[in-house]
């Protein structure tokens, strides 16, 4: 009976692993380019934003592969868990590329998922530290040995482990919790934590007066700002060069088109439908010159925000190990795009939001 059973159980197990490969597997006569998002879901399907979002509205990139035979396919990646989940898609060769942030991205290289930074994803966003209404906390310093709420490996972690180093504090003077942002505005509006660490929906948060915002990378050094970009497993790269090049050209080609004046409020539409409301993407948007947001360039700013950000992880151990940023990006991809769209000095190198 044991080996019956035995046997059983290594059949099920050859059949999961048969179909799962079947699954995973594009047919023979398609390739299959499959890109990772961050799906914001307020009703219905997960919905795309941002650069993501005008690729598809464009349709562009679609018609390209398809005279390639090539299949483009969306990989939606819940806001909840996004970053472990997009660096285990990259582990398991279920994705090809992703649009997501710098800290995930950095933990993924480290830990021997290669990828590529194809598009750097503009300048940054900023990353903000809020709490009740009602605290009386003005600063970091006076939250020492409070409750904390900081989603681990998001690309705000970063910028808030950069302000705790600044005042000379570490992480064991505050009860640190890993939540992710709905849950963690969650707590914030009921009581159990004292402060959240989150991005732009602090302003939804304030709006609804449940909280205040204490501070924000938005008066800190540069460096300190959240910084996206397309990420590709560097075997694509390698094997699928020219796949690679239109995917790029595709996020370029949208950057150019949100970067126009006249063309602002359309992503603010397309910004709110996470659920945010657009006073509160105006207000973030607001900050700085808006063509240079929207910047694709690999220029000094770039390469040393991603430098620095991995010494800085080494060193607070959020990594074990570092390795060489050069070895982890590929500017080839937008310079060739730059000069096929026509947007040579279109964005200065070194501008700052």
């Amino acid at each position: 009976m044991n080996r019956r059973i035995a046997l059983v159980l290594a059949a099920s197990v050859v059949f999961v692993v048969a179909l799962l490969v079947m699954v995973r597997r594009p047919a023979a006569t398609t390739k299959a380019v499959r890109i990772a998002y961050v799906g914001s879901i307020t009703s219905g399907p997960p919905k795309l934003t941002g650069a993501s979002a005008l690729v598809v509205r464009d349709g562009w990139l679609e018609g390209e592969l398809a005279k390639r035979s090539a299949k483009l396919q969306w990989v939606p990646m819940p806001n909840a868990n996004v970053g472990p989940m997009t660096n285990e898609a990259f582990a398991n060769r279920s994705i090809d590329l992703a649009a997501y942030g710098d800290l995930p991205s950095i933990i993924a290289n480290a830990n021997g998922i290669h990828t590529k930074l194809l598009v750097p994803s503009g300048r940054g966003t900023d990353a903000y530290l809020v709490v009740p209404l009602d605290s009386t906390a003005k600063s970091i310093e006076d939250l020492k040995r409070k409750r904390i709420a900081v989603h681990r490996g998001r690309p705000w972690e970063l910028p808030f482990v950069r302000l705790v180093d600044s005042v000379g504090l570490t992480y064991d003077d505050f009860t640190v919790l890993n939540l992710d942002p709905e849950a963690g505005a969650a707590a914030l509006a009921a009581g159990k934590v004292d402060a959240l660490v989150t991005m732009a929906a602090a302003y939804t948060l304030a709006d609804k007066g449940i909280a205040k915002i204490i501070w924000s990378t938005a008066g800190s050094p540069p460096e300190w700002r959240m910084l996206g970009g397309l990420w590709a497993a560097a075997d694509f790269v390698e094997r699928q060069p020219e796949l690679a090049q239109l995917v790029a050209t595709a996020y370029v080609k949208a950057n150019a088109w949100a970067s126009k004046d006249e063309n602002r409020e359309a992503m603010v539409e397309i910004a709110t439908r996470n659920g945010t409301p657009a006073t509160i993407i105006r207000s973030e948007y607001d900050a700085g010159p808006w063509r240079e947001r929207w910047s694709p360039l690999f220029d000094p700013a770039v390469t040393k925000h991603y430098e620095t950000a991995i010494s800085y992880c080494v060193d607070k151990h959020i990594i074990d190990h570092g390795f060489d940023f050069r070895e982890a990006y590929d500017d080839r991809y937008v310079l060739k795009a730059i000069d096929e769209l026509g947007l040579r000095g279109y964005w200065t190198p070194g501008a700052r939001l």
